[in-house]
């Protein structure tokens, strides 16, 4: 059976991205066909800054531009450049040039330097293929999709509705096939029966319109949030929906950050990606770690 093609996104040329690529490929070719979305210009140009050998099977799909590294620095180039990298996957995914894509981390403020209108790539796939998108992001061992991502928290309130989340929780379900799913709710004590909040209530009637659409008690909750990652919680769930971002987020990488991959569920191509920033801390130190790498390639390949 021939290898999978992978298209690789290679992130933020300031950041770790293109690191990972380059210590990681031998891992990367027992497991899949990868294609490097970077042209040879900016290649040469990391690796020497890495004093890294670029590998001679190293098969690219060439990136237009050029610019000129500055590791650990914000700048509206290395952003632009990330972004044509990413569209570079898509549109090679797209016309099945590739099985599947895996993005590296690019930086967000970087983007907006950039004048890209976009807050990421999940921002990006959803309206390039004008579909509910959803971020789903962990391991095997725990999986948890945001039902709003990168918005103001003060907004997280508002955008819940009955009819969005219905949406959203028959998307995930049939996304994933997943039988029992843990659905968080909004406020402390999950509204403490209206005292707290009355967004519970909105989840609630959520929960029961799917589980009756599917005749099938596959939705729990909405769950008291600061205790639905407990040990005991997590031994009846793997899958968790969460209202926003750190909600879901804080735990998930507080007890499984190496291992934790970012998958965009419900789209017509296949999408991973690693479950952390540009690390502009360590960026061409060579100390970044490969294991989320390693497992959004995987994950890419098994989906």
């Amino acid at each position: 059976m021939c290898a999978k093609k992978v298209a690789i996104s290679v992130g933020d040329l300031n950041g770790v991205g293109i690191e990972l690529a380059l210590k990681a490929h031998e891992k990367i070719t027992r497991i899949c066909e990868p294609y490097y979305c970077i042209n040879t210009y900016m290649l040469q140009q990391a690796a020497s800054l890495l004093t890294m050998t670029i590998p001679q099977d190293f098969h690219l799909l060439p990136v237009n531009g050029t610019f000129t590294i500055t590791p650990a620095t914000i700048s509206a180039s290395s952003g632009l450049y990330s972004y044509l990298s990413f569209l570079k996957a898509v549109k090679a995914a797209q016309k099945q040039q590739v099985d599947a894509i895996v993005t590296l981390p690019i930086h967000k403020e970087a983007w907006m330097h950039a004048g890209i209108a976009y807050k990421g790539h999940t921002d990006m796939l959803r309206d390039y293929f004008g579909k509910d998108a959803i971020m789903m992001l962990g391991c095997p061992q725990m999986y948890v999709a945001l039902y709003s991502e990168h918005i103001p928290l003060k907004e997280v309130a508002h955008s819940i509705s009955f009819q969005h989340l219905s949406i959203f929780f028959k998307n995930f379900i049939d996304a994933t096939s997943a039988q029992s799913i843990a659905v968080l709710g909004l406020n402390p004590h999950a509204g403490d029966h209206g005292v707290l909040g009355d967004e519970e209530e909105i989840i609630t009637q959520a929960i029961h319109h799917v589980n009756n659409h599917y005749s099938a008690d596959i939705l729990q909750g909405p769950l008291v949030p600061d205790v639905a990652f407990t040990p005991h919680m997590r031994a009846q769930f793997t899958y968790f929906i969460a209202m926003y971002h750190d909600q879901g987020l804080i735990p998930l990488k507080a007890l499984y950050f190496d291992e934790s991959v970012n998958v965009s569920l419900n789209l017509p191509i296949i999408r991973t990606s690693v479950d952390h920033g540009t690390a502009f801390d360590i960026a061409y130190k060579c100390m970044a770690k490969e294991t989320s790498y390693l497992n959004a390639v995987k994950a890419a390949v098994d989906y």
